[in-house]
């Protein structure tokens, strides 16, 4: 948490200057657990997002089949234990448009699975969809339940392995290792952006190795800056142990849009949102 101090003019001066003067800390004086807190656990998202999401998804043969979503999210910020809510209106292919999914997730710790409704215009009926494996695929992509849920810094081990430098970018490499018994992984690997402000530092690829040390998949990440959040701007999933990929686009991003919690009912499932 920032703590703010009272200074006089002449000091609040030189100390706001010699803040934007200092560097990034110094690798040697930083752990795993700071990166990824700094860079992950403390990225900036915005209050809610509205955007338009689309998922391609190639088999091994090379075969694609595309789906566009209007996507609604908002920052529950832990309120009532709710991470987060999001809602999916299909937009393609025709004929799913207006299936509509919503999720709400819990913050981690708590050991509550997502909670998860799936809306069908031509059964015209609402129903819920349980999560019960972490593992599960999000939306059949190359991403599981778990990949895009938080977990707490402390359920995992994280160790810096080192500095690297790739097409003129910096980056700290880091290492997490789940601490419980019988994990999803045995370990991930992800690459931090080192830049001038912590505020701008992403996460750029990630590789998931299974329990043997195998690299499963590779997750690579570029991003766009809206309104001072960072909101995903194309994500390529590759999956090296069945030859599948998922591509994930955004595109006509809003931010801070002032979304109400109606938007996040089973009501507004059914019906839509007005724009």
């Amino acid at each position: 948490m920032l703590r703010l101090f009272v200074l006089p003019a002449r000091l609040y001066m030189l100390a706001a200057l010699t803040l934007f003067m200092v560097p990034v800390t110094q690798a040697e004086e930083l752990t795993g657990a700071e990166i990824v807190q700094r860079c992950d656990k403390e990225a900036n998202a915005g209050h809610d997002q509205r955007t338009i999401l689309t998922v391609i998804l190639r088999d091994s043969a090379g075969n694609e089949k595309k789906n566009v979503y209007r996507r609604y999210w908002k920052d529950y910020e832990g309120r009532k234990k709710i991470a987060d809510k999001m809602v999916l209106f299909t937009r393609f292919p025709p004929d799913a448009r207006g299936t509509g999914f919503m999720r709400w997730g819990y913050i981690p710790g708590e050991g509550k699975n997502a909670e998860q409704w799936l809306y069908l215009p031509s059964l015209a009926s609402t129903r819920r969809v349980s999560v019960r494996d972490p593992g599960d695929s999000f939306l059949g992509s190359d991403l599981t339940y778990q990949d895009i849920s938080p977990r707490l810094l402390s359920q995992d081990n994280h160790q810096l392995l080192r500095e690297e430098t790739r097409d003129g970018q910096a980056y700290y490499v880091v290492e997490s290792v789940p601490k419980e018994s019988n994990p999803l992984y045995g370990k991930v690997v992800a690459w931090y952006e080192k830049t001038a402000n912590w505020a701008d530092c992403n996460k750029r690829r990630v590789e998931y190795y299974d329990t043997r040390g195998q690299l499963q998949k590779v997750q690579s990440l570029t991003w766009q800056k809206v309104d001072d959040a960072w909101v995903w701007d194309k994500v390529l999933v590759d999956n090296q142990a069945i030859g599948h990929s998922s591509i994930f686009e955004v595109s006509d991003v809003s931010i801070n849009v002032g979304l109400k919690d109606s938007v996040f009912t089973e009501r507004t499932l059914k019906r839509g949102v007005k724009e």
